[in-house]
């Protein structure tokens, strides 16, 4: 008999609402910081240029990118601590961390030599002259420090996996207002010193992080945390472990690589069109980061929640998490889409200036593409939450596949309707917002369909029915 809890989801109790939320709501602030750094980033940078600011979301998704296959690897280790926690194996979860932090120090060295390859995907795009230079810059500068996101992301993981998220908050909340500062001094040149443009803003982006490493790596090694987890002897090389990560972590790692190129070639295709057309589709993802970036907390949490309860083989309160975090969702996209709606004119202002060029096409553009967000917001949640809750219990090659391929899909829409057809950005916009609509509706019925029932962990848990 399936378990399947969908209507009545209680909000006490395990895996209701409130269980949900004291696991999430520190990731959203989080996040919620991570999206603040980078939307700060490039409101300063619009400051100094339009082709500077579609230069830091340019050359911050293409350094992102290089990243991407190792951070997801790194993503499934939330999952596998979540699992261990739930299996009363709390001396493994620290052990699993360590593997981690060795695909961290693996993958450092392999970002620095792919530098003069993101070069030549610059050149490849055809980005304009005045883009293209500051834009090098932000990305050399981004890959040589990116050790510090790749070991920031191994340390939380664990945090989130045991679901003591406050620890995290608190990084992301002291790195966020030491970021805001420091690249406001470093670009702009402030307390007497020299004016760096966008080398400060990844300078000082990069200082930020070092910070929050530092307070993350405290946190692990408190003497709480070592008791209860007894991660002195976690610190060594485990082949099962590394093991279950590489195998169940890849498709992940595979799938955020591949939708980042997908990504990143989708924002690439629309600055190629002319700087008007660039300044109003940054604005535009800069806005819908605002939306997005937030929900990866929830989608971390729903991970680890039902990651925990698959590992005590609670099923019906597997089903009841997802549930609790697509209503969250719900709510959260439900205000959103208010504001995007019916109130884009400011969130597009604050990008331009107030005297100079004429930039109402530039306008015009934005507030359409803004106004356009509100329309795919609840779809994403439901990808966002459903998706997590796939991860959790282990489905994360079909996860891959189905993700892949939505972001493929719209793409490749795009280029084709922009380069061969000759569309206008807008219509384009239309078209890859309408792509949207399938996948949400399709992580939910994957999941309702209980397919995932039939793994069996591979530590010994057994079904009990």
């Amino acid at each position: 008999m399936k378990l399947r809890p969908w209507i009545v989801s209680p909000v006490k109790g395990p895996g209701g609402a409130a269980e949900l939320i004291a696991i999430a709501a520190p990731l959203v602030v989080s996040y919620a910081c991570e999206t603040v750094m980078m939307f700060t980033d490039r409101l300063f940078m619009s400051r100094v240029s339009g082709a500077h600011m579609a230069a830091t979301m340019g050359g911050g998704l293409t350094s992102f990118t290089f990243t991407t296959f190792f951070m997801g690897i790194l993503g499934y280790a939330t999952a596998m601590v979540a699992q261990n926690l739930g299996a009363k194996r709390k001396a493994v979860c620290p052990v699993v961390t360590t593997q981690a932090l060795i695909v961290a120090l693996v993958a450092y060295p392999l970002m620095v030599v792919s530098i003069p390859l993101g070069y030549r995907i610059f050149d490849i795009a055809g980005i304009n002259a005045l883009q293209v230079k500051p834009q090098r810059t932000y990305f050399t500068i981004m890959m040589l420090g990116s050790i510090i996101p790749l070991l920031r992301t191994a340390l939380g993981n664990f945090f989130s996996g045991i679901g003591r998220t406050r620890i995290i908050m608190i990084a992301a909340s002291i790195t966020m207002m030491c970021n805001v500062g420091l690249n406001y001094v470093l670009i702009f040149g402030k307390m007497g010193l020299p004016a760096l443009g966008i080398r400060g803003a990844a300078i000082g982006t990069l200082i930020a992080g070092t910070l929050g490493l530092v307070i993350e790596a405290a946190a692990y090694v408190q003497t709480a945390i070592m008791r209860e987890f007894d991660t002195v002897r976690s610190f060594h090389f485990d082949k099962k472990l590394m093991g279950e990560l590489l195998h169940l972590g890849y498709p992940a790692g595979l799938e955020m690589l591949l939708n980042l190129v997908a990504f990143t070639t989708l924002v690439t295709t629309f600055h190629s069109c002319g700087p008007a057309v660039a300044a109003a589709i940054t604005i535009t993802f800069s806005w819908d980061m605002v939306s997005f970036v937030p929900m990866i907390g929830l989608h971390i949490a729903v991970t680890s929640l039902t990651g925990r309860y698959f590992g005590a083989w609670e099923l019906p309160t597997v089903y009841r998490s997802a549930w609790s975090g697509m209503k969250l969702s719900a709510l959260y996209s439900c205000l959103l889409m208010i504001v995007y709606l019916f109130f884009p004119g400011p969130l597009v202002n604050l990008f331009l200036p107030e005297t100079g060029t004429d930039l109402s096409n530039v306008r015009e553009t934005a507030l359409f593409m803004v106004r356009l967000i509100s329309f795919y917001l609840f779809c994403d949640g439901a990808l966002q939450v459903f998706g997590g809750a796939l991860r959790g219990v282990g489905d994360t090659f079909w996860v891959m596949a189905a993700s892949v391929t939505m972001h493929w899909t719209f793409t490749l829409l795009a280029i084709i309707m922009l380069k061969a057809l000759h569309f206008d950005a807008k219509t384009t916009w239309v078209a890859v917002i309408i792509v949207f609509f399938f996948y949400g509706p399709i992580f939910l019925l994957r999941f309702r369909s209980g397919r995932w029932e039939k793994r069996r962990l591979k530590n010994g848990v057994k079904n009990p029915r």
